[in-house]
Protein backbone atom coordinates (compact mmCIF):
# COMPACT_ATOMS: atom_id res chain seq x y z
CA UNK A 1 0.00 0.00 0.00
CA UNK A 2 2.92 2.73 1.38
CA UNK A 3 5.02 4.45 -1.98
CA UNK A 4 8.18 5.99 -1.36
CA UNK A 5 9.00 9.28 -3.61
CA UNK A 6 11.68 10.92 -5.21
CA UNK A 7 10.17 14.65 -4.55
CA UNK A 8 7.46 16.53 -3.60
CA UNK A 9 5.46 17.04 -6.33
CA UNK A 10 1.84 17.21 -7.85
CA UNK A 11 -0.58 15.25 -5.45
CA UNK A 12 2.21 14.96 -2.43
CA UNK A 13 2.18 18.85 -2.95
CA UNK A 14 -1.67 19.16 -3.16
CA UNK A 15 -1.82 17.01 0.29
CA UNK A 16 0.67 18.48 2.33
CA UNK A 17 -0.66 22.09 1.61
CA UNK A 18 -4.40 21.21 2.36
CA UNK A 19 -3.56 19.67 6.09
CA UNK A 20 -4.40 21.56 9.35
CA UNK A 21 -1.85 20.02 11.36
CA UNK A 22 1.29 17.88 11.01
CA UNK A 23 3.20 16.16 13.45
CA UNK A 24 7.16 16.37 13.86
CA UNK A 25 9.17 13.88 15.72
CA UNK A 26 12.99 13.84 16.72
CA UNK A 27 15.20 11.61 19.05
CA UNK A 28 18.49 12.21 20.95
CA UNK A 29 21.33 9.73 19.62
CA UNK A 30 21.37 8.69 23.51
CA UNK A 31 18.92 5.29 23.70
CA UNK A 32 17.97 6.55 27.12
CA UNK A 33 17.17 9.73 25.67
CA UNK A 34 13.56 11.33 25.01
CA UNK A 35 11.66 11.07 21.54
CA UNK A 36 9.81 13.91 21.07
CA UNK A 37 6.61 14.32 19.18
CA UNK A 38 4.97 17.87 18.67
CA UNK A 39 2.08 18.83 16.77
CA UNK A 40 2.26 21.90 14.43
CA UNK A 41 -0.43 23.71 13.06
CA UNK A 42 -1.21 27.50 12.47
CA UNK A 43 -2.27 28.10 9.44
CA UNK A 44 0.49 29.37 6.78
CA UNK A 45 3.44 27.99 8.67
CA UNK A 46 5.04 25.15 6.74
CA UNK A 47 5.78 25.45 3.38
CA UNK A 48 7.19 23.13 0.59
CA UNK A 49 10.39 25.20 -0.71
CA UNK A 50 10.96 23.03 -3.52
CA UNK A 51 10.50 19.19 -4.58
CA UNK A 52 12.73 18.12 -1.95
CA UNK A 53 12.88 20.62 0.98
CA UNK A 54 10.31 21.91 3.32
CA UNK A 55 10.26 24.44 6.29
CA UNK A 56 8.15 25.18 9.28
CA UNK A 57 8.38 28.34 11.24
CA UNK A 58 9.42 27.44 15.11
CA UNK A 59 7.83 29.73 17.66
CA UNK A 60 8.74 30.09 21.48
CA UNK A 61 7.07 28.15 24.28
CA UNK A 62 8.20 26.00 27.25
CA UNK A 63 10.78 23.62 25.19
CA UNK A 64 12.89 23.36 22.53
CA UNK A 65 13.52 19.37 22.23
CA UNK A 66 13.04 19.89 18.86
CA UNK A 67 15.86 22.07 18.25
CA UNK A 68 18.13 20.42 20.65
CA UNK A 69 17.70 17.07 18.77
CA UNK A 70 18.56 18.97 15.84
CA UNK A 71 21.64 20.43 17.10
CA UNK A 72 23.36 16.93 17.82
CA UNK A 73 21.90 14.64 15.27
CA UNK A 74 20.19 16.63 12.44
CA UNK A 75 17.22 13.45 11.94
CA UNK A 76 13.60 14.97 11.83
CA UNK A 77 10.53 13.22 10.33
CA UNK A 78 7.18 15.47 9.92
CA UNK A 79 4.16 13.44 8.90
CA UNK A 80 0.96 15.10 7.85
CA UNK A 81 -2.07 12.47 7.92
CA UNK A 82 -5.77 13.29 6.43
CA UNK A 83 -8.82 13.55 8.94
CA UNK A 84 -11.19 14.47 6.00
CA UNK A 85 -11.61 13.12 2.53
CA UNK A 86 -9.51 10.05 0.97
CA UNK A 87 -7.64 8.57 3.54
CA UNK A 88 -3.85 9.13 3.57
CA UNK A 89 -0.74 9.68 5.57
CA UNK A 90 2.68 11.19 4.21
CA UNK A 91 6.17 11.39 5.90
CA UNK A 92 9.01 13.12 4.98
CA UNK A 93 11.75 11.66 6.47
CA UNK A 94 15.12 13.76 6.96
CA UNK A 95 17.52 16.37 7.96
CA UNK A 96 16.71 19.48 9.37
CA UNK A 97 18.09 23.16 10.38
CA UNK A 98 17.37 25.39 12.40
CA UNK A 99 17.49 28.81 10.99
CA UNK A 100 17.97 31.22 13.57
CA UNK A 101 16.99 34.73 13.83
CA UNK A 102 20.71 35.91 13.40
CA UNK A 103 21.29 33.83 9.84
CA UNK A 104 21.53 35.64 6.88
CA UNK A 105 18.47 33.61 5.61
CA UNK A 106 16.16 34.09 8.03
CA UNK A 107 14.80 37.00 6.90
CA UNK A 108 14.09 35.89 3.42
CA UNK A 109 12.63 32.83 4.44
CA UNK A 110 10.33 33.69 7.07
CA UNK A 111 9.34 36.55 4.33
CA UNK A 112 8.07 33.09 2.24
CA UNK A 113 5.25 32.51 5.02
CA UNK A 114 3.79 36.19 4.35
CA UNK A 115 0.95 37.10 6.91
CA UNK A 116 1.70 33.63 9.00
CA UNK A 117 4.84 35.46 10.47
CA UNK A 118 3.99 36.56 14.21
CA UNK A 119 4.97 37.12 17.82
CA UNK A 120 7.43 34.64 19.17
CA UNK A 121 9.26 33.58 16.16
CA UNK A 122 12.61 32.27 16.95
CA UNK A 123 13.62 30.09 14.15
CA UNK A 124 12.64 28.69 10.63
CA UNK A 125 13.23 25.03 10.74
CA UNK A 126 14.51 23.94 7.26
CA UNK A 127 13.93 19.90 6.07
CA UNK A 128 15.77 18.47 3.44
CA UNK A 129 14.09 14.91 2.32
CA UNK A 130 16.15 11.60 2.29
CA UNK A 131 12.74 9.51 1.75
CA UNK A 132 9.35 10.92 1.35
CA UNK A 133 6.47 8.07 1.09
CA UNK A 134 3.27 7.71 1.91
CA UNK A 135 0.81 5.21 3.52
CA UNK A 136 -3.16 4.52 3.40
CA UNK A 137 -4.02 5.80 6.62
CA UNK A 138 -6.89 3.46 6.72
CA UNK A 139 -7.11 4.09 10.36
CA UNK A 140 -7.10 7.47 10.84
CA UNK A 141 -10.55 8.91 12.10
CA UNK A 142 -12.49 12.01 10.41
CA UNK A 143 -12.41 14.35 12.17
CA UNK A 144 -13.79 18.18 11.35
CA UNK A 145 -11.96 21.32 11.82
CA UNK A 146 -13.67 24.11 13.38
CA UNK A 147 -11.14 26.72 13.63
CA UNK A 148 -7.17 28.40 14.16
CA UNK A 149 -6.40 28.78 18.21
CA UNK A 150 -4.87 32.18 18.70
CA UNK A 151 -4.32 31.77 22.46
CA UNK A 152 -0.25 31.31 21.55
CA UNK A 153 -0.43 34.46 18.99
CA UNK A 154 -2.07 36.55 21.35
CA UNK A 155 -0.39 35.65 24.59
CA UNK A 156 2.96 36.46 22.53
CA UNK A 157 1.71 39.19 21.03
CA UNK A 158 0.91 41.13 24.46
CA UNK A 159 4.98 40.63 24.98
CA UNK A 160 7.58 42.93 23.29
CA UNK A 161 10.48 41.24 21.46
CA UNK A 162 12.65 42.05 24.64
CA UNK A 163 9.93 40.42 26.92
CA UNK A 164 9.70 37.68 24.39
CA UNK A 165 13.16 37.47 24.61
CA UNK A 166 13.47 37.08 28.49
CA UNK A 167 10.19 34.54 28.43
CA UNK A 168 13.05 32.36 26.50
CA UNK A 169 15.69 32.70 29.17
CA UNK A 170 13.34 32.03 31.94
CA UNK A 171 12.35 28.87 31.32
CA UNK A 172 13.88 25.82 32.23
CA UNK A 173 13.87 23.36 28.04
CA UNK A 174 14.72 26.36 26.12
CA UNK A 175 18.26 26.74 26.57
CA UNK A 176 18.96 23.19 27.59
CA UNK A 177 16.76 20.09 26.42
CA UNK A 178 14.97 17.70 28.68
CA UNK A 179 18.40 15.45 28.61
CA UNK A 180 20.19 18.17 28.72
CA UNK A 181 21.32 18.66 24.98
CA UNK A 182 21.84 22.58 24.43
CA UNK A 183 19.09 23.56 22.48
CA UNK A 184 18.03 27.66 21.64
CA UNK A 185 21.25 29.53 21.46
CA UNK A 186 20.56 32.15 24.15
CA UNK A 187 20.35 35.19 24.34
CA UNK A 188 18.31 34.70 21.71
CA UNK A 189 18.90 38.02 19.34
CA UNK A 190 16.30 40.72 18.34
CA UNK A 191 14.09 41.08 15.35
Amino acid sequence: MGKSYERIDGRLREFIDNQKIFFVATAPLAGDGHVNLSPKGRAGTWRVLDEQTVAYLDFGGSHAETIAHLRENGRITLMWCAFDGPPNIVRVHGRGEPVYRDDPRFAELVAGFGDADGPALRAVIVVTAELISDTCGFAVPFMEYREERTLHAEFFGRKSDDEFRAYCESKDYNDTSIDGLPALPLPLPPR
